[in-house]
């Protein structure tokens, strides 16, 4: 390394005071980057994920342009997917679809497992060429979680009700629990070979879990993910949980084996610790108010640096859901550098 070492934001994770609240943003990597777009008239999503060399330069570019204290993997949650023989492609516009969507006990049968070193070894490649040769901070790698992975499974693509996979939750419980189980199982392993291959902390992104109400998220998904974290606690890296629309979950999350819970915008963090949230929070300037004029982001961003400070709890800034294409990069640097001075 050419520069020192800077571990901020695993302090601020393990819940020890720092000397400024670090920040990084979710979907920092590419988005709005014009070096990235550049890339993107040239290679796929898949393409550039395949290419370890393409893949860490997209990954350290934010870190090197905006200062932030974090890189995260430039990834997609179906990564590791096709691995267990599910058939994806990120349509442009769309998202995710997946061509044999699981319907029944047999569907989940088939599914295979995955081998981190033989089935994702670019993944891997890319992790170790940035943590031994490029970053002078930590990486953080993530995976999906399987509520989230099963609903696009189920669903065959994006959902606004997620009405097959709750029918399915509800009508199929053997099959759901089958496939909770199966993806529990990759997402240990993946996650596993991320940490082995250098990433120095964890996101697991449960993005859509907001879909179901606590009694169901106690029973349908909360025993997994339990699993899923106490597994990973053995491996002593900071863990963060991640979803949208899920304020009423936020106590369920709690409970967990979790070091860190990612607040979206509709939960300040005075909100989040009154209702006994005791996790490093992270988090959660609506990534729309971005688009406004430098006073309104300014105004907002002082606001919640001030009720982290007013509760004294660690706390990691970051957006309550990930970047848009529409975000200009000089409003990240400026942003990071108002963080990263403002008075603590």
């Amino acid at each position: 390394m050419v520069e020192q070492f800077n571990d901020t934001i695993l302090k601020a994770y393990n819940g020890e005071k720092t000397n400024y609240t670090p920040v990084w943003f979710m979907r920092q990597a590419g988005r709005s980057q014009k070096e990235y777009r550049k890339l993107k008239e040239k290679y796929s999503l898949f393409d550039i994920t395949h290419q370890p060399e393409l893949c860490a330069y997209v990954t350290r570019l934010p870190v090197e342009h905006y200062g932030v204290d974090a890189a995260i993997l430039y990834k997609d949650i179906m990564s590791p997917l096709p691995a267990l023989g599910v058939n994806v492609e990120i349509k442009k516009g769309v998202g995710p679809v997946i061509d044999n969507p699981i319907t029944n006990f047999q569907d989940v049968e088939r599914l295979g497992t995955i081998n981190p070193q033989q089935d994702v070894p670019y993944v891997l490649d890319t992790i170790r060429l940035l943590t031994e040769e490029q970053l002078n901070v930590p990486l953080i790698g993530f995976s999906g979680a399987p509520f989230t992975l099963a609903s696009y499974m189920i669903e065959g693509g994006p959902s606004k009700n997620y009405s097959k996979t709750k029918a399915l939750m509800y009508s199929q419980p053997d099959v759901w629990f089958a496939l909770m189980d199966k993806l529990a199982d990759m997402t240990i392993a993946y996650v596993k070979a991320q940490i082995d291959a250098g990433a120095r902390a964890i996101q697991i992104f449960d993005s859509w879990v907001g879909a179901l109400n606590v009694e169901d998220y106690r029973y349908y998904i909360k025993p997994i993910m339990k699993r899923i974290f106490s597994e990973l606690q053995a491996e002593n890296v900071p863990l963060i949980l991640f979803g949208v629309g899920a304020r009423h979950l936020l106590l369920e999350w709690n409970d967990l084996p979790v070091d860190v819970i990612g607040l979206d915008w509709r939960t300040s963090i005075t909100e989040a610790q009154q209702m006994g949230i005791t996790k490093v929070l992270q988090g959660n300037l609506d990534p729309t108010v971005l688009l406004a004029d430098w006073e309104t982001i300014e105004r907002k961003t002082k606001a919640i640096l001030d009720e982290s400070m007013a509760q004294q709890g660690a706390h990691v800034f970051n957006l309550g859901h990930g970047v848009t294409p529409d975000i200009k990069p000089a409003t990240l640097k400026k942003l990071t550098e108002l963080i990263h001075t403002y008075a603590k």
